[in-house]
């Protein structure tokens, strides 16, 4: 390789993962309840040590230790890429002797031949048929082949997808698989759009909870149910940073000017009222804002979704027995 030398790339080698994280991507790291231990924002099943540096992604099956090792084998760096970026600007050997680094091409995981395991999980998760039906008639949610994920797709102005978010249907420890796939546009966030115009639009932090929330309102596609791909909150007691305004919600707004009402139904949670306090001074003025976290403290739509299957299961086994 022409533009580094092995004694530079040695150099490299040795700057380890959890350094490189610390001082270019502190925002990536949340701490478990392990000692020493740390996960990423974004992957949850990626577990590094704080001392040691040692990684280990578990959905995947590989780990290291290395910064290298680690832009390559995690966010899918290619090694000049990864060199160039953990040598630095005042590198001799840096990105101007080198290609511009292409970006991945978006491609949709390969579909299914049914979406039976994804419906049922849905419906495990309090999603009515109505619901599923509506989406999958969109093209906006199928299952995957061969790991049956559920695919939540999101697609520009002209319907072409630019975006999909990947969620494992077989949780582990109480933990599933979920990622965004590579290439995707965070402008172009999963959204169910509603039965002709709206003036309204509903942010949500995930997937499942638009869907469950639908569900909760009787299937209503009267609305814009977008996500926003997550929040990135300080834990609660740390300093209070500003948020910035979602990547999804900035475009959306600029693609739908009839737009009149932005409906806040984040997680009922610190973290949820942190981003719904931020979104609602950083939109107010222009939109008329409504606040619709869930009533129950500590629950997402989600919870609420399942929570409502299971009263209503409780009910037929009783109206059973009254027969």
């Amino acid at each position: 390789m022409a533009w580094a030398s092995e004694e530079q790339i040695q150099v490299v080698l040795q700057i380890r993962a959890f350094e490189y994280l610390q001082e270019n991507q502190p925002y990536r790291l949340k701490k478990t309840r392990i000692i020493n231990e740390w996960e990423l924002t974004d992957h949850d099943s990626f577990k590094i040590n704080g001392i040691t540096s040692k990684w280990h992604w578990k959905s995947r099956d590989i780990g290291g230790v290395s910064a290298l090792r680690f832009l390559m084998q995690v966010d899918g760096q290619s090694f000049p890429e990864a060199v160039a970026l953990l040598s630095g600007k005042e590198s001799s050997y840096g990105r101007t002797e080198m290609e511009e680094p292409k970006k991945k091409e978006f491609v949709l995981p390969k579909a299914g031949r049914n979406c039976r395991r994804v419906w049922h999980y849905l419906n495990q998760r309090g999603i009515s048929d109505a619901v599923i039906l509506y989406c999958r008639r969109l093209g906006i949610l199928y299952e995957s082949d061969p790991y049956h994920n559920a695919v939540f797709v999101g697609t520009d102005e002209k319907g072409i997808p630019r975006y999909a978010f990947l969620r494992g249907i077989y949780d582990k420890e109480g933990k599933s698989f979920k990622m965004e796939q590579a290439g995707s546009e965070k402008r172009y966030a999963f959204c169910v759009p509603p039965v002709g115009e709206s003036v309204r639009v509903a942010v949500y932090e995930a997937c499942i909870d638009a869907l469950a929330h639908m569900t909760l309102e009787e299937g209503k596609a009267d609305k814009y149910r977008l996500v926003l791909g997550g929040i990135s909150a300080p834990k609660e007691g740390q300093s209070r940073k500003e948020m910035k305004k979602p990547p999804a919600l900035e475009h959306f707004l600029k693609q739908h000017p009839k737009i009149r009402e932005i409906e806040i139904c984040t997680d009922s949670d610190f973290a949820g009222r942190w981003a719904c306090e931020h979104i609602r001074k950083q939109y107010e003025g222009g939109y008329q804002m409504i606040e619709n976290l869930p009533k129950k403290d500590g629950a997402d739509y989600g919870d609420l979704a399942k929570e409502a299957v299971k009263e209503r299961k409780k009910s037929y086994r009783i109206e059973e027995r009254e027969r």
